[in-house]
Formats: structure tokens, sequence, C-alpha cells
């Protein structure tokens, strides 16, 4: 099994010179992190899909053993709530074949304010094609219950562990792989804050738990301000052997 860390996006202004050097172009930045990181967590993909020549393009840049996970539109997830979900099923199955072994995890990010509706996700994950891994991150507190895991754990998909102002932070490994979000430890303002090393060495503890339960795990940082995200991935690599 494996532990992987990224972070959510790559392409910030403000990474520079955290990550990237001064005078870098952007259209350099995906090659650069994919240098010193192995995954990374696209979500710009939420807010317009990407053409299937542009998975295809991703496949070819991305080096061999790197890992993209894709947010799904909420276009699905948020305007239609996972309703009648056939003709996004069908889009993001068309850039998933092309973004080929490059390919992670699909992530399904429900609304903040979509609570539990156990038939509507069942559905939903009974129509993904099996080949597409998918996590689901339930922010509602109203899908914490047994019921909603053994659902999960049906389809194969992961529950997306959180950390973050607001949201339920349970641990609980559904398929194969343990999809994990860390969006900041301010408990005030979501997306906030650093990880102190003390955090960061629980989570690394918690991931190898994980690991030695036979389960990949993949983990991205959404902290992105002040390139706290890039800090806090490469801290957590290093207390993780990478």
């Amino acid at each position: 099994m494996a532990i992987t860390v990224g972070t959510s996006g790559w392409s910030y202004d403000h990474w520079h010179p955290a990550l990237y050097p001064d005078g870098l172009p952007a259209s350099h930045r995906l090659g650069w992190y994919a240098d010193r990181f192995a995954t990374a967590e696209l979500n710009a993909s939420f807010y317009h899909w990407p053409r299937d020549a542009s998975f295809a393009r991703w496949r070819e840049r991305l080096p061999e053993g790197f890992r993209l996970s894709v947010k799904a539109p909420r276009g699905l997830t948020h305007a239609k709530r996972l309703y009648a979900p056939e003709v996004w099923i069908d889009r993001i199955a068309a850039g998933w074949h092309e973004l080929g072994d490059r390919r992670a995890v699909l992530l399904v990010q429900l609304a903040p304010q979509h609570a539990r509706d156990d038939a509507r996700l069942d559905y939903f994950l009974g129509r993904l094609p099996a080949w597409i891994r998918v996590a689901v991150e339930l922010r509602h507190p109203s899908w914490a219950a047994e019921e909603v895991y053994a659902l999960l754990g049906r389809h194969g998909a992961a529950y997306c562990v959180m950390s973050g102002a607001g949201l339920p932070c349970v641990l609980r490994a559904t398929s194969d792989v343990v999809y994990v979000r860390l969006h900041g430890p301010d408990t005030d303002h979501l997306y906030g804050g650093s990880y102190s090393d003390a955090h960061l060495a629980w989570w690394a503890e918690r991931m190898r738990e994980w690991d030695r339960a036979g389960h990949d795990v993949l983990a991205y940082f959404n902290n992105d301000g002040g390139a706290n995200a890039v800090r806090n991935a490469q801290t957590l690599r290093w207390m993780l052997g990478a």
C-alpha cells in the first residue's frame, strides 16, 4: 500500500517563491510541481469541467507514477445535487478515460446544505462506471451514520475524511483507498491557518494506521493561503519518510 501527499490545486501566484521560483511562467507550474509531488487534486474542474483533450494533455505531460485526482463539477453536485446524473456521468467518464493511467480518484463534494439522502447517493454511485475510483465528501452532519458508511462500502466508494472549521472529522475507511482533505486548522475560518508539527504528526500516525490496514492513502492540503498547503505537505511527507 502507499501514502501519497499533495495539494488541492497547484497554480497559485502566491506560491512564489515558496514552491515556484520568481519568473517561472504559469504554464510551467504543473511540471515544476510534478517534479516535487506525486499527486495533486484538480479543483478548477469544479467550476468548469475540462475538455477531453485537456485530460489527454495531462496524461502526456505528467510523469510516470504521478496520479491526478479530479473534483466533480458543481453542475452535478451543487446545482442538480446528484439528481438525474447520467449526462454528467457520461462527460466525466469520457475525460477520465483520456486521463488513462494518470488518474487517481474522482472527488464528489456535496454542498454543505445537502442533507442526507441515501436513495439519491445510492442511485448516483450505482450509475458510475466501476472503473472510476470515487470519494464522496459529505459536509452536512446528517450524513454521519453507519448506514451511510455501509452504503459507500457496498459501492466501493471512499468516505472523504475532512479536517477544517465546522466540518465533521470522521476517521472512516469504506474502500481500498482513504481520501483525506486537510482544509486548515483554523477553527473559525475554512481553508485558514497552517498545521503545527504536532497536528501533522497526529495525521501521519493515522495515515500509517490506514496503510498498515491495507489501504492506499491520498491526502491533499487545501489551506493554500500563504503557501501553507505546500509547506504542510512537504512537512508531512518528511514525517512519513517520503
